[in-house]
C-alpha cells in the first residue's frame, strides 16, 4: 500500500506570492510539517512555470486539485477581463444613454416632488461589492454563511435610524430591509392585519397614496384595497384641508383595524395627535406614512409622529435623500393598561418582521441597506438640517410666486416642501401642463386637486423643492423659476386656444406644428438649460 505521505504533489501558481501563501497554507494541515517543504524551480522560466513539490495526505489532495484547477482557469478564463470593464467599456451603448440621462438632470430642473439627488456617499455604497451577497433573515439568524459584515451593516442602519429620530430602543424598533415604501406599506399591513380587515386612508384624488388602500367604483386599484377593505377619508372641498371631524364620524361606522396619517401630494401639516385620539376611540393603530415628510421630520422642521403613532413606514430617496428604499419603525413595550392594572404588551416586532421576510420578500438589498446607513449619518448632521429649512423656504417662495400670478393653489399655501396647483383657472388639465413643462426642461407631474372626479383625468400640477435646493437654490433663485413655470403655462394656454381639439392628442399636436408656438418652446428652454447648467449635481462626474 502506498504510503500517504509519499505521494508528490505538484500545484503551478500564477506568481510567487499566490506560490509562498499556498504553500504555507497547505504546510499548516500537513500531518508531517516537518517533511514538507518548498521547491522554486525559478531559474529562467517564466512566472507562470513556478512549481510547488510537497508531501500531503489524502485528506488535502482535493484542495490541491482545486487549486491546480482555479489556477489554470484563472490564465484560461476569457470572462475575466470582462469582469474587469467599465461600463463605457463593456456597453458603450446603455452608457450613453445614462449619460443623456444625467446630461437631462443637469441642464432641467427636477421639481417631482418624490424626486431628489443622493449623495456619493450613497452611489458608491450602492455600486458596491454589497451587491453580491444573500443574506436571508436577520443580523445574527441569517439562512446562508458569510454574513459576518452584513450583519454589521444592518445593525449599523438600524441603530442610525433610531438615532436619527430619537428613539429609545425599549421601546422602538426599525426594520430596514423593504425595498421600498409600497412594499413596507404592505409589510406593515399584513403583520397586523389579517385578510379583509379593515383600514382607512386619505383618499388619492384628496392627495393620498395609492398603497392606502385607493380603488374605484369599479375596480380596486391597490393590493391593499384588494387584500383588506378599506374606506377613504377626504378633505373639505372648498378649503383642501383633512376633514377631521368626518374621519371620526366615519371611523365609529366602519371600525378599522388602521388608521393611516400619511400624504403623497398634501400641503399641510398633519394633525398627529387627533389621529391619535380617533384611533384610540375606535381601539385602532395609527400608522404614520412620512414617506414625503422623512427628512424635514429628521431635521426637526415639523412635527413628528413617533410621539403617537404604533407604526411609522418611510422611503429614504425624497426628503431624506437617500437610496431607493423603505424602512418600519414599530413600537415595542406596553401598548395599554387593562382596568384591572394588567399591561398590554405590543407585540409587532416579530410579526412585521415576519411580514418582511420571509411572508412578502426573499434576500435584502444589502447595498441599499449600506445607503440607508450613511443616509441616516448625513441627515443626523447641521448641514442636513439647513438643507432641509431651505426646502421648506423655497417651497414657500414656490407656492406664494405662483399664486401671486393668479394661480390657484391648494389649500392655499404650503408648510412642507410641496405645492399642489389647479390649472383649471388657466383653461389647462394637469396632463397639459405637465407636458408643455416637460418641453422646456422642467420635470413635475400631473396630479388630482380637491373636487377632481377622475385621478385619471386630474387638474393639477405637483411641484416640490427637495432636488432643486440639493442642488444650491435658494430663494431668489426660485422666483427666476417661478416665471419660467408661468411662461411654460401661458404657451400652453395659447397651444390650447389653437388646438382642432380639447383632447390631449390635439394638444400635442399643435405643439408640434405651430410654427410660432414651437419657436416659442424652443427659445423658453434654452433659457431653463442655461439656468440650470450653472448649478451642480451631485454624485459621479461621469455617469
Amino acid at each position: 500500500m502506498m504510503n500517504p505521505r509519499s505521494v508528490g504533489v505538484i500545484v503551478r501558481l500564477p506568481h510567487r506570492l499566490q506560490l509562498q501563501r499556498c504553500a504555507n497554507a497547505l504546510n499548516s494541515h500537513s500531518h508531517n510539517r516537518h517533511n514538507s517543504c518548498l521547491a522554486y524551480k525559478q531559474r529562467r522560466q517564466p512566472i507562470s512555470n513556478f512549481a510547488v513539490t510537497t508531501k500531503f495526505s489524502p485528506s488535502v489532495l482535493a484542495a490541491t486539485g482545486a487549486i491546480r484547477h482555479s489556477s489554470d482557469s484563472r490564465v484560461k478564463m476569457a470572462d475575466q477581463k470582462m469582469l474587469q470593464k467599465s461600463l463605457e467599456e463593456s456597453d458603450p451603448e446603455l452608457a450613453d444613454i445614462i449619460k443623456k440621462e444625467k446630461q437631462r438632470q443637469i441642464e432641467g430642473l427636477e421639481m417631482i416632488a418624490s424626486e431628489n439627488f443622493t449623495s456619493l456617499a450613497v452611489l458608491e455604497s450602492l455600486g458596491s461589492c454589497l451587491t453580491n451577497k444573500y443574506s436571508e433573515g436577520y443580523p445574527g439568524k441569517r439562512y446562508y454563511g458569510g454574513n459576518e459584515y452584513i450583519d454589521q451593516i444592518e445593525r449599523l442602519a438600524q441603530n442610525r435610524g433610531l438615532e436619527l429620530f430619537n428613539l429609545d430602543k425599549s421601546e422602538w424598533g426599525v426594520n430596514v430591509q423593504p425595498y421600498s415604501g409600497s412594499p413596507a406599506n404592505l409589510a406593515a399591513y399584513t403583520g397586523v392585519l389579517r385578510p379583509h380587515d379593515r383600514i382607512m386612508g386619505l383618499d388619492l384624488p384628496d392627495g393620498g397614496h395609492l398603497t392606502h388602500g385607493f380603488f374605484t367604483p369599479t375596480k380596486k386599484i391597490s393590493a391593499t384595497s384588494i387584500f383588506f377593505e378599506s374606506m377613504p377619508y377626504k378633505v373639505d372641498p372648498v378649503t383642501g384641508i383633512i376633514d377631521y371631524d368626518k374621519l371620526a364620524e366615519a371611523a365609529k361606522t366602519f371600525r378599522p383595524q388602521i388608521i393611516i396619517a400619511g400624504i403623497s401630494c398634501y400641503s399641510r401639516l398633519l394633525d398627529y395627535a387627533r389621529f391619535r385620539q380617533i384611533c384610540n376611540d375606535v381601539g385602532a393603530y395609527l400608522m404614520a406614512d412620512m414617506a414625503h415628510v422623512a427628512g424635514l421630520v429628521a431635521a426637526e422642521q415639523i412635527p413628528s409622529p413617533f410621539e403617537y403613532a404604533d407604526i411609522v413606514t418611510t422611503t429614504t430617496h425624497k426628503t431624506l435623500r437617500g437610496p431607493r428604499a423603505g424602512v418600519i419603525f414599530f413600537r415595542k413595550g406596553v401598548r395599554s393598561t387593562r382596568a384591572n392594572g394588567e399591561q398590554v404588551l405590543y407585540d409587532l416586532e416579530e410579526r412585521i418582521n415576519q411580514a418582511v421576510f420571509p411572508s412578502l420578500q426573499g434576500g435584502p438589498h444589502n447595498n441599499a441597506i449600506a445607503g440607508i446607513a450613511t443616509t441616516f449619518k448625513q441627515a443626523k448632521s447641521p448641514e442636513f438640517k439647513s438643507y432641509q429649512a431651505q426646502v421648506i423656504k423655497n417651497a414657500k417662495t414656490l407656492c406664494q410666486g405662483l399664486i401671486d400670478l393668479g394661480y390657484k393653489v391648494a389649500t392655499g399655501g404650503t408648510d412642507v416642501h410641496l405645492v399642489l396647483v389647479d390649472v383649471r383657472s388657466v383653461g389647462l388639465t394637469g396632463a397639459k401642463a405637465e407636458l408643455i413643462l416637460e418641453e422646456v426642461g422642467i420635470a413635475c407631474n400631473k396630479n388630482t386637486v380637491p373636487g377632481d372626479k377622475s385621478a385619471m383625468n386630474p387638474s393639477g400640477i405637483r411641484l416640490g423643492t427637495p432636488a432643486l435646493t440639493t442642488r444650491g437654490l435658494v430663494e431668489s433663485d426660485i422666483e427666476q423659476v417661478v416665471k419660467f413655470i408661468d411662461s411654460a403655462l401661458s404657451i400652453a394656454k395659447e397651444a390650447a386656444g389653437a388646438a382642432c381639439g380639447p383632447k390631449l392628442a390635439d394638444f400635442v399636436q399643435t405643439l408640434k406644428e405651430n410654427e410660432e408656438i414651437k419657436q416659442k418652446v424652443e427659445d423658453l428652454h434654452k433659457c431653463v438649460i442655461q439656468f440650470s447648467s450653472q448649478f451642480s449635481l451631485p454624485g459621479q462626474k461621469i455617469l
